[in-house]
């Protein structure tokens, strides 16, 4: 793209940078889909724009939430899943909360009835509501190795105590507020995962990279959820599911059949518009 320079291609991101813009990176998101640690083929035709265009509405309703987005235009070519966004100092932990019990933590329940060294009520079933929600960390590793839980504690010598416990209390209330305004539309927000990072100048903790997506959070819809249907998600967890029926997790990965990519594709498109009308 002319004026750009790529600098950084992640599992869906790609991130680029302009001498006319110094401390901006244009962070375009791309149609690949990634499960398990892996890219997989084909992408989600569409994809990068619906998870822009989400991302970009959850960021407006958190509007008192310091973020990265920054205004201005971005390349015709990339317009639509594309923002400009202010260069922050990461903070290497993937930000976890939990409402529900699912995923890598109800694998983790079974074996030691807790979620990241966090002790949960005894006889919990798999999509259960948790008695409140739960900040579970986890450590971002680089691409191509797998993410790792972790403890508050580990998180505490990772990035110090008093950035620790600004990270779990933030997380915790925007997934509260979030949650809130998902149910009133008919939608369950089980869990999530936030990014963040200092503000190079003030130090502020800010909001970064993706936010409450379908790739990044995992929703179910709540009248199914109530008949005991708790697989009717709005995320990528059809792909999960084929995968783990049709892959043993060495190798490469099949590619997803049509079909799944296209279910995949409709329910991310379905769930902009439960929570956007």
């Amino acid at each position: 793209m002319r004026g750009w320079r790529h600098s950084y291609s992640g599992k869906v991101r790609d991130l680029y940078t302009s001498d006319a813009r110094p401390g901006v990176v244009l962070m375009v998101a791309s149609d690949r889909v990634s499960a398990f640690d892996h890219v997989l083929e084909p992408g989600i035709p569409g994809k990068g724009e619906l998870l822009t265009t989400l991302s970009r509405w959850w960021f407006a309703q958190l509007d008192d939430v310091p973020n990265h987005l920054v205004d201005g235009p971005v390349p015709a070519e990339v317009e639509g899943r594309a923002i400009l966004a202010k260069k922050l100092d990461m903070y290497p932990v993937e930000c976890v909360v939990r409402g529900y019990l699912a995923g890598s933590g109800w694998v983790e329940y079974q074996q030691s009835q807790s979620v990241c060294g966090i002790a949960l009520p005894a006889g919990l079933a798999d999509g259960d509501r948790l008695p409140e929600p739960i900040y579970t960390p986890a450590w971002k590793a680089p691409l191509g190795e797998h993410d790792e839980n972790i403890t508050f504690e580990r998180t505490v010598e990772l990035v110090g105590a008093e950035v620790a416990g600004e990270l779990r209390e933030r997380s915790l209330e925007v997934f509260a507020r979030a949650s809130a305004i998902a149910e009133s539309r008919g939608v369950i927000l089980a869990d999530t995962k936030f990014e963040f990072g200092a503000d190079p100048v003030t130090g502020e903790l800010t909001l970064a990279d993706e936010v409450l997506t379908s790739d990044s959070s995992r929703y179910w819809d709540a009248a199914l959820y109530e008949t005991g249907e708790r697989t009717a998600s709005f995320d990528k967890q059809i792909v999960r599911d084929w995968l783990s029926a049709n892959w043993d997790r060495t190798g490469t990965p099949p590619e997803l059949p049509p079909e799944i990519v296209a279910r995949t594709a409709a329910r991310y498109r379905e769930l902009i518009e439960r929570l956007t009308k």
